[in-house]
């Protein structure tokens, strides 16, 4: 059974950071590309940040260049979104989502909300 079950949301104050954690099983994750995305309430999924399955490249939506990084750590089969800088735009569900051998799985989601 795949499960990628998203951690590390919360309510933070503009500026501040968090650091978001996918802990993937059931796949072989170190072949599956790793994403993240959001999603805000009466608006489309977003691509927030992508990478690789050797997590030798990343790309990153423009809204949050410079601000977050996407690690990965394949011993723990876990995928990582640092997120500094942190703005009320950012506010989302955030999830993760595996692609691979013809394959993808979504995340239920972890609640990120930015706000004075």
């Amino acid at each position: 059974q795949v499960q990628l079950v998203e951690s590390g949301g919360g309510l933070v104050q503009p500026e501040e950071s968090l650091r978001l954690s996918c802990a993937a099983s059931g796949i072989t994750f170190n072949v599956y590309a790793m994403n993240w995305y959001r999603q805000a309430p009466g608006k489309e999924r977003e691509l927030v940040a992508h990478i690789s399955n050797d997590g030798t490249g990343t790309s990153y939506a423009n809204a949050v260049k410079g601000r977050f990084t996407v690690s990965r750590d394949n011993a723990k089969n876990t995928v990582y979104l640092q997120m500094n800088s942190l703005k009320p735009e950012d506010t989302a569900m955030y999830y993760c989502y595996a692609v691979g051998w013809g394959l993808n799985y979504w995340g239920q989601g972890t609640q990120v909300t930015v706000s004075s």
